[in-house]
């Protein structure tokens, strides 16, 4: 049986992740939001009603503190009634940044107000001038994040403003004027949020012919709950326009007392999109499908980019399936002859291990950057390769040098033509070092990390130690995308301590992205020290359960499913980059317009 330990606890992370890149926002606890709420209600309540005098007291109670811890607990039930979801500390949350869109205004009043006391609105027009903003941002706000509706969301966003008004009319009487100038501003704002919702919203509509902002209560439910619902509405996105592919999967099985003791799965897949919508999180859902009789399940990363990200679970279930029936249906072994992982010389770009009739070819161009391979030319190097006669290529993308928008091989690039060159070189070195004898195998497996707090995805690390010939071969695969540059030879000189040759691989899964909105290369969040230490220890594990085994290989072509296909990645990111873009100019515009219509208003009535 393959070993498995779980890790002990890291004391700290040897590097800062990455700011600034994260899709997602996570609330603060509850608990630190109201501090931060009275302490922000308390400045306003000074600026409004600077002491002395008890006013501001009575003002930081009723006008902010009180509405803005009402509007906290009321705003969850009452989207939840209107048929959306908003969540307790999402509410408080929105209560607190709507007082922080205030507070500069606030402070603006007060020194214009010091400055020119004749011409500056007074108190009894501030209240519905702050009011207009708070409805503005609540109304953007849960309109994207509880339920795409105006009708359904109105109740909710007025909540915040209206009780402040309510509270400003026990301080200062309201009068006409205020009253004309509520029924103004909150109009405005209704106008102005209406406008900045539509013109983000146009990018995505006009690419793909769907309402973005209607996928992002789904995206915070998939991201948070694994809610089935929400995964189904956002991979019938990504089934709007798929293309139709024949995908191909090579399994190389070693079985120990005629049962596998550790499965290697290839399938033509990238493993994204995004979480664990359609092939994201691809060594996990395989891994369910192929079961506990596959043994210690290892799915590297094929050759390959995001044209064959599949949309949906149902293109998982066909590839699982495929995987299963492959397994129980392996032919019968090759020869037996077998070498170690050898290098053809030094600065190649693949190295590779025969087995019989099968050679295992990984890729990596560390230390250098080594990211995506076009499947088109992972296609050609099979193809040509078969052809030479020699042993079927097994070829495996090690992506283990993460530099940010680097080391992508292109068709017909040089970084293409010498990785055909090298692999051919690799695969007759290896078969030059081959030799007639039995094949011994160990595994080890080890779990218990967090993709948040480590970047490593749910299955871990695996390991896998081939001895043939006497010489010992280890590899490890780390549940994650990519490796953070320079990594990769300081844990290939430890786990070489341990074996005579090894490599260090990572699955490309994108179920990391989830927490950091960008690669999250391992090594990022996890410290290097810890790393290097779990991955000796599970190579130590994988040596120590070697036993005689023999190795089976086998291929099998799944016909017409459907990926996201050439160019839906790029064209995604590209309307979400205008989506951004678009909404960073919309947004402090339409705020500046909403300002500056309600002070001519509030000018107008003074």
């Amino acid at each position: 049986m393959p070993a498995s330990t779980d890790r002990p606890s890291p004391q700290a992370p040897s590097r800062r992740p990455r700011r600034g890149s994260g899709v997602l926002f996570r609330a603060p606890p509850s608990w630190m939001t109201a501090g931060l709420i009275a302490v922000v209600t308390l400045a306003l309540a000074v600026l409004v009603w600077p002491p002395p005098g008890s006013a501001w007291l009575e003002g930081w109670l009723f006008a902010f503190l009180a509405p803005a811890l009402l509007t906290a607990g009321l705003t969850s039930p009452l989207a939840r009634v209107l048929g959306g979801r908003f969540e307790f500390h999402r509410g408080i949350f929105l209560a607190f940044t709507a007082l922080l869109v205030e507070l500069p205004l606030a402070a603006a009043w007060r020194g214009a107000l010091d400055l020119w006391p004749g011409v500056v609105p007074g108190v009894v027009l501030l209240g519905p001038f702050l009011a207009a903003p708070v409805f503005w941002f609540r109304e953007l706000t849960l309109y994207g994040v509880s339920r795409p509706s105006h009708g359904r969301t109105l109740a909710a966003a007025l909540v915040q403003p209206v009780l402040q008004l309510v509270g400003f009319s026990f301080l200062v009487a309201p009068t006409e004027a205020s009253l004309a100038s509520v029924v103004v501003d909150l109009a405005l704002a209704f106008v102005c949020a209406v406008v900045v919702l539509h013109a983000a919203d146009r990018p995505i509509r006009r690419e793909f012919h769907a309402s973005g902002v209607s996928l992002i209560r789904p995206l915070l439910d998939h991201v948070g709950r694994r809610d089935e619902e929400a995964t189904r509405k956002l991979e019938a996105f990504f089934l709007r326009s798929p293309v139709w592919a024949d995908l191909r999967v090579d399994l190389l099985a070693f079985l120990r007392d005629g049962r596998p003791a550790a499965t290697v799965v290839l399938p033509t897949v990238h493993p994204g999109p995004f979480a664990a919508l359609g092939s994201s999180d691809l060594p996990r859902k395989l891994e369910g499908f192929l079961g506990p009789e596959a043994g210690t399940v290892l799915v590297p990363h094929t050759p390959c980019d995001h044209d064959l990200d599949l949309p949906s679970g149902t293109e998982v279930e066909q590839l699982g399936s495929a995987a299963r029936e492959l397994l129980h249906s392996l032919p019968p072994p090759g020869r037996a002859r077998s070498s170690p992982l050898v290098a053809p010389y030094p600065g190649s770009t693949a190295r590779a291990q025969v087995f019989g009739d099968v050679a295992l070819v990984v890729v990596s161009q560390a230390p250098a950057p080594t990211d995506d391979i076009a499947y088109s030319v992972t296609d050609r190097i099979v193809a040509e390769l078969s052809r030479d006669g020699g042993p079927r290529p097994f070829l495996v993308d090690a992506h283990n040098s993460y530099v940010e928008d680097e080391g992508d091989i292109a068709y017909g690039s040089p970084a293409a033509e010498k990785l055909l060159t090298d692999a051919r070189a690799a695969i007759a070195a290896a078969l030059r070092a081959a030799r007639d004898g039995p094949v011994e195998v160990g595994t080890a497996r080890r779990g218990g990390y967090s993709i948040g707090r480590d970047g490593i995805a749910p299955l871990g690390l695996r390991a896998l130690v081939v001895r043939a010939g006497g010489t010992t071969t280890g590899y490890v695969l780390i549940d994650g995308n990519n490796l953070v540059a320079g990594l990769r030879a300081r844990i290939v000189q430890e786990l070489e301590r341990v074996v005579d040759v090894a490599e260090i691989m990572t699955t490309d899964n994108h179920v990391v992205h989830e927490v950091d909105g960008g690669v999250n290369p391992v090594g990022e969040r996890y410290p290097t020290e810890a790393l290097v230490r779990d991955a000796r220890e599970i190579l130590e594990a994988a040596k120590a359960d070697l036993a005689p085994a023999e190795v089976r290989f086998g291929s099998k072509v799944v016909p017409a499913v459907r990926v996201l296909g050439p160019n839906y990645t790029a064209r995604l990111l590209t309307s979400l980059g205008d989506t951004l873009a678009m909404f960073a100019n919309m947004f402090p515009a339409a705020l500046v317009l909403l300002l500056a219509s309600s002070l001519v208003v509030a000018l107008l009535l003074r």
